[in-house]
């Protein structure tokens, strides 16, 4: 089986290509190589590669600066999925596409469905959710949309490695506490995107993320404790504990995203492991790099 990724040099690109599974040739695409937001060079190159399966992985990440950057948001979240689901049908491919918990307000107290009601509060959503409904569009039921949250990895631009830096720096933090999501290990997802691409059923919109809750002030004690343990900080650090209203940010944030993953466990056949156990995986991947 052949696979085309794109967002080569994402953190779930690369954790894709890391653990491709034998009998699967992957072809990874960085922004350099494809600009997914032109239509024509999509489908030429999908065309070129001839993949039975698309993971679409690259995406415009930067929440607070899409809400001045939202034209380019918009073409790289909204526009440029749509191109990649009609490269995928002129082929006879099948598109995986990888979204997001900030299609939701936050506004709800027990966790998203798949089907729950969408209403994104800035740009980053906003323009997620197009991708969505752009391959749905186009391809209907065919596709699968595979939301996911709060994702880090060893490499990249993430919380944990923000938090690793700063604690390190400054031997203290102050993180919001009144945000709840789960945190996922990039190598979590790439798991699940794999299970799915061996599972030609498995369509429609699916959640997927590490099993547990967290605030980002509990994610961010746990990062000081995991990674004093691993030798990555030398000494623990101090997380203060505010509310979003003491951290303004230019984008507004759900305060409560935690996803449903129910129909996904069920059709991978997969169990989700505790987001702890999973960031300490990753420190340790970290520490030994």
């Amino acid at each position: 089986m052949k696979v085309l990724i794109t967002g080569a040099g994402g953190q779930v690109a690369a954790a894709l290509m890391q653990s491709k599974p034998a009998g699967v040739t992957a072809v990874a695409f960085s922004h350099a190589e494809l600009d997914i937001g032109d239509g024509k060079a999509v489908l030429r190159t999908v065309t070129e590669a001839r993949p039975q399966a698309v993971i679409n992985a690259a995406a415009y990440t930067a929440v607070d600066k899409a809400e001045s950057e939202r034209d380019l948001a918009r073409r790289v979240n909204g526009e440029a999925p749509g191109h990649l689901a009609e490269a995928a049908k002129a082929c006879g491919a099948r598109l995986i596409h990888l979204s997001t918990d900030f299609v939701f307000d936050g506004s709800q107290s027990r966790p998203y469905s798949p089907d729950a009601a969408v209403k994104p509060l800035g740009a980053y959503g906003e323009t997620k959710l197009e991708g969505e409904r752009r391959v749905q569009q186009v391809l209907g039921g065919e596709a699968l949309i595979l939301r996911t949250a709060w994702v880090y990895a060893a490499n990249g631009h993430n919380f944990v490695r923000t938090m690793l830096r700063f604690m390190a720096e400054r031997g203290k933090v102050r993180v919001v506490a009144d945000q709840v999501g789960s945190p996922t290990w990039a190598s979590s997802v790439a798991e699940a995107l794999w299970a799915a691409v061996h599972t030609p059923a498995f369509a429609g919109v699916h959640h997927w993320t590490d099993a547990g809750v967290a605030s980002w002030y509990d994610f961010a004690v746990a990062i000081a404790e995991e990674g004093h343990v691993t030798g990555l900080l030398k000494q623990l650090a101090e997380v203060e504990s505010i509310t979003t209203a003491d951290y303004p940010t230019p984008a507004r944030r759900p305060a409560y995203s935690v996803l449903d993953r129910a129909s996904s466990e069920r059709a991978l056949n997969l169990k989700p492991v505790h987001w702890r156990v999973n960031l300490r995986n990753m420190l340790r991947e970290l520490r030994d790099a």
